[in-house]
């Protein structure tokens, strides 16, 4: 009869979970390329997975995602890319962007632009002299009063739409925020199709005198 000790038939490897472990890090990094290992941390733990910031961070340090070399814009177009998934109706999916513009007196001023990625409608234009990320998830939450909110929201990585007041509110209300590529504006073509005529039709042909003027043209 074969003897074998207690610690040894009691013993499971963890070398599968840990190789899944080191390959998600992986690749939440590279979807988010601003986040540092404590916001990817964040993100593993609502997937389920049952671990600690330290061992994030190992991995992290491991994987030599520390110092991220931002790509040359002219090798963008290699990274690898998923295929996104058609909105099929209204409100499965919407996108939104920012513009800028400037009053009679030179004062700049922002706007937030949101349209569905179906029916091509335009749901909001928020226009003031400094919209955060707090702001945009204001906007979303009054949406959300009106009509069903989407599975995803196509953005950009500006610092807006990566902070953690947007990130906490798509994550709360089951909202996938899908980021485009940067230096890739066509990522995200509704929005920007949009920005164009509005600055065709509407930002070239008017002169504001005032924010309440901008935000009633």
């Amino acid at each position: 009869m074969l003897q074998f000790s207690r610690s040894s038939y009691r013993y499971e490897s963890v070398a599968d979970e840990q190789a899944l472990l080191r390959l998600r890090i992986r690749d939440l990094a590279y979807a988010r390329v601003s986040y540092g290992y404590r916001r990817l941390h964040v993100l593993l733990q609502r997937e389920g997975w049952k671990i600690n910031h330290k061992r994030v961070y190992r991995l992290y340090k491991e994987a030599g995602l520390m110092m991220r070399p931002k790509r040359h814009r002219r090798h963008v177009s290699c990274c690898r890319r998923i295929e996104r998934l058609k909105s099929m109706a209204p409100n499965d999916g919407w996108s939104m962007d920012f513009m800028s513009d400037e009053l009679y007196d030179g004062r700049r001023i922002r706007l937030l632009t949101l349209v569905d990625n179906f029916t091509r409608e335009n749901l909001a234009i928020e226009v003031d002299v400094h919209l955060s990320g707090h702001r945009v998830a204001e906007v979303l939450m009054r949406l959300g009063e009106e009509r069903t909110l989407p599975k995803t929201i196509r953005v950009d990585n500006g610092p807006e739409f990566i902070s953690k007041a947007l990130d906490q509110w798509a994550y709360l209300n089951g909202v996938a925020l899908d980021f485009s590529r940067p230096g890739k504006p066509t990522d995200n073509a509704f929005i920007e199709a949009f920005n164009g005529l509005l600055r065709q039709e509407c930002l070239n042909e008017n002169w504001f005198m005032s924010l309440e003027d901008a935000r009633g043209k």
